[in-house]
């Protein structure tokens, strides 16, 4: 067994004393909290500390790493006992992060394959996130079998979010990936979804097989896959296979968009980086509006919002209609060497923020037509005037991205700080337009 396994396994034990919350109360649970920093603190050198050491922590000979995590841990085991946090959240919480790293460290002892170890550490995981709920509403005296779903869904949330983060983050940010998922899980238990174990495993199968899909096809980096996989599983969760379908045709349509005459966009320097594989950062300029969006969906039609449900929704096509038409209006119109800067009109070189061309235009606005026409025939609410406003909508937030472009990238914004601010633009306009000439 190597020294990356042995530690993982005890933390994977530590982190199980947090059953002694449901088990013994808040109290006890604080005392064993305690003890653990307590040693922690005490401990510098020998082999104890080799064993629970980060590299970072040989510095100082202190167990910073195992300290931050326990504070961490503790800072959750308080919103579980003083404010609304269910304990199984905070539970699960704690061994979906500790039984993950396990798993993914044995993983490693047979390959070091990204996508294998990825795989590792979200099925035990979330199979570790289970369990802790379980045996929490085992003991509370909670139904079990009836709650399955929703303990699965928030395991399979927490771990694509974990899996993300340490992807993005070290191994000794784990006191990050800990409080990021417990926040989630406890923010999705809210919001109390309602789920069949039918629709989950299709839920789970289908998402999987696309974020998988994504990778495979080199239109989305480990990041970007796991992202996207995290955006799809809650968006299919918490509005439906409308809203799954919508978002789903994003990713694809532009996915594949970067491949067009990719060597030839290669030649201008036009072209995206990792062979046009998205990282997490590009997925969720494009696609966080959306994610908010269904989270206000939710909310709203739990009661927690006291705003129509419907706003949200058409807040979510604007935006998937902006990312669509900035997405192909960027991959398609930058082929085309004769761009012109929207704010002056002036030629410019390819690739130029803010350049835009007769061509990319018209691609953008195919773009907005496609989401606008998936919509209207997927949602009843959207007859009418719907599909007007999903593509006004859309090339009012391409029109956004161009020049902010112009004006403010590269000295101000960033172009995931551009996207965002085009994808709220196109939300924006969609409610506006909704309020003013349907609802008004």
């Amino acid at each position: 067994m190597t020294a990356p396994v042995r530690q993982a396994g005890v933390f994977a034990a530590l982190c199980t004393l947090s059953l002694a919350v449901p088990l013994a109360g808040p109290r006890v649970g604080a005392a064993v909290a305690g003890i653990v920093l307590l040693g922690a603190y005490v401990i510098t050198d020998g082999p104890l500390f080799d064993l629970l050491a980060y590299p970072g922590d040989y510095e100082d000979s202190r167990l910073y790493g195992l300290i931050t995590f326990v504070l961490a841990a503790v800072a959750l085991g308080l919103m579980a006992t003083a404010a609304s946090m269910p304990v199984a959240v905070f539970v699960g919480t704690i061994l979906l992060v500790g039984y993950g790293n396990l798993g993914e460290q044995l993983v490693r002892l047979r390959t070091d394959g990204p996508v294998v170890r990825v795989v590792g550490f979200c099925l035990t995981a979330a199979v570790a996130a289970v369990a802790g709920q379980a045996i929490t509403r085992s003991l509370a005296g909670d139904t079990v079998v009836s709650a399955l779903p929703i303990m699965v869904f928030l395991a399979a949330s927490g771990a694509f979010l974990a899996a993300l983060l340490r992807d993005m983050l070290l191994r000794s940010d784990d006191p990050i990936v800990v409080l990021s998922v417990g926040l989630l899980l406890w923010l999705l238990a809210e919001l109390q979804p309602t789920i069949g174990p039918t629709e989950l495993l299709i839920a789970l199968a289908v998402t999987v097989a696309l974020g998988y899909t994504s990778y495979a096809l080199e239109t989305a980096s480990i990041a970007g896959m796991l992202t996207g996989v995290l955006l799809v599983l809650l968006t299919t969760v918490l509005g439906g296979y409308g809203w799954f379908a919508v978002l789903v045709s994003f990713f694809a349509i532009g996915g594949l968009s970067t491949k067009f005459r990719y060597e030839e966009k290669t030649e201008l320097g036009v072209a995206e980086d990792n062979n046009g594989a998205r990282g997490s950062g590009n997925v969720l300029g494009n696609a966080a509006v959306a994610l908010v969006a269904v989270l206000g969906y939710a909310a709203s039609d739990a009661g927690l919002l006291p705003h129509e449900p419907e706003l949200f929704l058409f807040a979510f096509t604007g935006s998937i209609a902006t990312a669509m038409s900035d997405t192909l209006s960027s991959e398609i119109g930058s082929v085309f060497d004769r761009p012109r800067l929207i704010t002056t009109l002036k030629p410019v070189e390819p690739g130029t923020d803010g350049g835009v061309t007769w061509q990319g235009e018209l691609a953008g606005i195919v773009g907005a037509a496609i989401v606008a026409i998936i919509a209207t025939g997927l949602f009843p609410e959207m007859s009418g005037g719907g599909a007007t406003i999903i593509v006004a909508a859309g090339i009012a937030g391409m029109t956004v991205d161009s020049l902010l472009g112009a004006t403010l990238e590269g000295s101000i914004l960033g172009n995931q700080g551009v996207n965002f601010l085009a994808t709220l633009s196109g939300a924006l306009v969609s409610v506006l337009l909704v309020v003013t000439f349907v609802l008004g």
